[in-house]
C-alpha cells in the first residue's frame, strides 16, 4: 500500500472515531454522571419507563465503547504516522520515470498518439 493511502486511511479512521464518539457517545458518558452523583443507574427507553440497572454494567459498556473509539483513533494515528514517515512514493526506478527532460518522454508521447490514430 502506498504511503499516501496510509495517510488517507489514517485521516478516515480518526474522523470515523470522532464521528462515532459524537453520535453514539452521550448515553455512555451519562452513566458516569449517574454513578458518581446519584449512585443509581437507569436505562432509558422511548416507549416505556426507565429501568434501574447495575452501574457496573453501564460503566463496563462505557469502557467497551471507549475502547472501540480509542482503537479507531489509535489505528488512525498509527496509519497516519506510517504514511508520513514513508518514502512518499519517491523511490521510482529510473526506467519508470516520465516527465520533462526524460529521454523516454518523447517515445511515450509518440506511442500515445499512435494509439489514438489507430
Amino acid at each position: 500500500m502506498s504511503d499516501t493511502r496510509f495517510t488517507l486511511l489514517g485521516i478516515g479512521l480518526i474522523f470515523a472515531g470522532f464521528i462515532i464518539l459524537g453520535i453514539f457517545g452521550a448515553p455512555y458518558f451519562d452513566a458516569t454522571i449517574q454513578a458518581e452523583e446519584f449512585g443509581d443507574c437507569f436505562e432509558y427507553f422511548d416507549d416505556r419507563p426507565p429501568v434501574q440497572v447495575e452501574c457496573k454494567v453501564k460503566l463496563q459498556d462505557k469502557m467497551m465503547f471507549s475502547g472501540l473509539v480509542i482503537g479507531l483513533v489509535g489505528a488512525g494515528v498509527v496509519s497516519l504516522v506510517k504514511g508520513v514517515k514513508g518514502r512518499w512514493d519517491q523511490d521510482v526506478k529510473p526506467e519508470d520515470m516520465v516527465g520533462p527532460g526524460h529521454p523516454n518522454l518523447m517515445s511515450l508521447v509518440i506511442l500515445q498518439t499512435m494509439r489514438i490514430r489507430f
